[in-house]
């Protein structure tokens, strides 16, 4: 294996790390948005921004390991199946409450409500996010995938 091959294998656990430092980041510049939405119109559309930024991009990083890297993972390793299960169930539990957080958005709910909702989404993003780290890093760093990142991960 050349050094080439092997840092093309070795990127994928860095990839994921990297998606979710900046999920995470994304996340506090919309809670960031709600405590300044509070008292301006101008913050009010910047936190419909951020909601609506954060939430593609979480759900489009779902997504893109449900389609590409799970069954890549599952394939390489059967005995991860009932892990990457367990993902999967999170990820339609955190499509279910980013739904309920557009829908508040949309109907330009308080800052009370949203707050509720991007606290419930951070909670079991973050639980999800270090349960996946935990799990699949090791897996990652040897994983052979040929496959464009923001398509597996999300946007980078």
């Amino acid at each position: 294996m050349t050094e080439g091959e092997k840092t093309r294998l070795t990127a994928w656990g860095h990839e994921l790390r990297s998606v979710h430092n900046r999920l995470r980041e994304a996340l506090q510049v919309t809670r960031t948005a709600l405590v300044k939405g509070e008292a301006t119109e101008l913050a009010t559309r910047d936190l419909l921004l951020f909601c609506h930024g954060f939430c593609t991009a979480l759900t489009r990083h779902h997504e893109g390991e449900d389609r590409e890297l799970f069954p890549a993972i599952g394939a390489a390793h059967p005995e991860l199946r009932d892990t990457l299960l367990k993902l999967q169930q999170d990820h339609s539990m955190i499509a279910h409450l980013v739904a309920g957080m557009q829908a508040t958005v949309e109907r330009r709910g308080s800052p009370v409500e949203l707050d509720r909702h991007l606290e419930g989404i951070a909670a079991i993003m973050e639980s999800h996010f270090r349960y996946e780290e935990r799990q699949l890093l090791t897996v990652l760093d040897t994983l052979a995938l040929d496959a464009n990142p923001q398509e597996v991960l999300g946007p980078l």
